[in-house]
């Protein structure tokens, strides 16, 4: 037996009596009501899977006006009610209207068993795919939700945050293509999520793809997607990140470590906005706003040969800088507070704070690894920190591992090497340039470097 409610009003019980009967044997609940002003009680009490609803209700009077009254009370009362209409031979052109204005079919009277039920299994079948989108839909606000969550507080208030600010408000209601520049930990990802949330896009999806994680030999099949069959492993069809994308937005992380041979297939793709699937010889149209983000310097590597100029056009219709962490320390109190409260909930310390005089330490640091150090930093004082109130500067900065310990030793050449970069980074209060030419190579030489050894 289906268990659907279903709820059928009309004036003649006789007409009510006979369809309870039968259709009492296929359904679970079966009410009925000769009394339409009762609808909205009953609405309010209980979920009907589909409601049947007569046309006319008094005697004499044919021109459904009773029926369009109380099909627009029900789906006020419930938007995704599905309603069937019961109506009479001549009353096919009003229902037909009744159709337009949210009914979703209508039956004849008299009907006969076989019609009747096939009808409203065809209901039910709507309800539930109705249902089946909105429990979708909900689901994927839920977790767009939690996803965007971490990158939600978009933290301070010094000049070099405000012009970041106000950048994004500028370009987020168009669709231009914006490349994100900043060094690692400044919050790139928050600039271009930030982006999304105001543009016109919002409703739709947020692709964010780390190309530096992928490999040459993935690259097409994670972005193109492919076809069953393509390679070894290709046991379906799958759509790749662009397609995924059409009609939101995606984000393209660590742009600037792209090969020249990959850079030359992603160009294709951004100006035909056409992707074709690995083993496949049909091109896919695509609809997507293009976020782009690196922390190399892509106008140096174009004239090194490293970057494609006309690429480096194509993704820069406007460009976001974000300030690193010394170039904001007025937010720094802002920031810690912030992150205090996040890690006190989390480990269940929301009564520890930071001491004051501990404040006006860190604000003489350079924070090398800048806000994600910071993020990092704060939690393991909270995780070690005994008291309610940190004192110690020296926990915040040491632990974050910028101060490498003497009697440490590093045990391998890697580890040997990522210290003498965050020394002599240090050293340099954290800029780059400097650091490179101290070291003896490029900016992008260090920059990959620093890449590797995740600083």
């Amino acid at each position: 037996m289906n268990a659907a409610k279903v709820l059928m009003v009309d004036d003649d019980r006789d007409v009510l009596e006979t369809a309870r009967m039968f259709l009492k044997q296929e359904f679970a609940t079966v009410q009925i009501e000769d009394d339409p002003t009762k609808i909205p009680a009953l609405m309010k009490v209980q979920e009907f899977d589909v409601i049947m609803l007569d046309m006319n209700f008094k005697k004499g009077v044919n021109d459904g006006e009773e029926g369009f009254h109380w099909l627009d009370q029900i789906l006020k009362l419930d938007p995704h009610a599905v309603v069937v209409l019961m109506t009479a031979y001549g009353e096919v052109d009003l229902a037909v209207k009744a159709m337009k204005n949210g009914a979703v079919d209508f039956v004849l009277k008299p009907w006969k068993n076989q019609k009747l039920l096939a009808t409203l299994l065809s209901a039910l079948q709507l309800r539930h795919s109705r249902k089946e989108v909105e429990k979708l839909k909900n689901t994927q606000e839920k977790l767009r939700d939690e996803i965007d969550h971490p990158y939600a507080d978009f933290i301070g208030t010094s000049p070099a945050i405000a012009r970041v600010h106000e950048m994004i408000d500028r370009v987020a209601g168009t669709d231009a293509d914006v490349l994100i520049l900043g060094e690692n930990g400044t919050g790139k990802e928050l600039v271009a999520r930030a982006i999304h949330r105001q543009s016109a896009r919002r409703d739709n999806v947020f692709i964010s793809v780390d190309l530096g994680a992928i490999t040459e030999t993935l690259f097409e099949s994670e972005l193109f997607g492919y076809v069953k069959g393509a390679f070894t492993d290709a046991k379906q069809d799958k759509p790749g990140r662009f397609e995924l994308a059409s009609g939101g937005t995606i984000f393209l992380d660590e742009i600037g470590n792209l090969s020249l041979p990959l850079q030359a297939k992603l160009l294709t793709v951004l100006q035909h906005r056409k992707v074709q699937r690995v083993g496949s010889g049909k091109e896919t149209p695509v609809d997507f706003r293009l976020l782009c983000a690196t922390n190399m310097p892509l106008h140096e590597m174009v004239y090194e040969k490293k970057f494609r100029q006309d690429l480096l056009y194509r993704i820069n219709t406007v460009e976001v800088r974000v300030p690193p962490l010394r170039e904001r320390l007025d937010d720094l109190p802002a920031l810690l507070d912030h992150f205090v409260q996040r890690y006190g909930q989390k480990y269940k310390r929301t009564d520890i704070r930071v001491d004051k005089a501990v404040v006006a330490k860190l604000k003489k640091y350079n924070w090398p690894g800048n806000i994600r150090e910071l993020q990092h930093a704060v939690e393991r004082a909270v995780i070690l920190n005994e008291d309610k109130v940190i004192h110690s500067a020296e926990l915040l900065i040491n632990n974050a591992g910028y101060s490498p310990k003497k009697d440490t030793p590093p045990q391998t050449l890697d580890e040997m090497e990522k210290q003498f970069i965050l020394q002599s980074l240090h050293d340099h209060d954290g800029h780059v340039s400097n650091t490179a030419k101290t070291l003896g190579m490029t900016r992008t030489a260090l920059y990959r470097r620093m890449k590797k050894h995740g600083i």
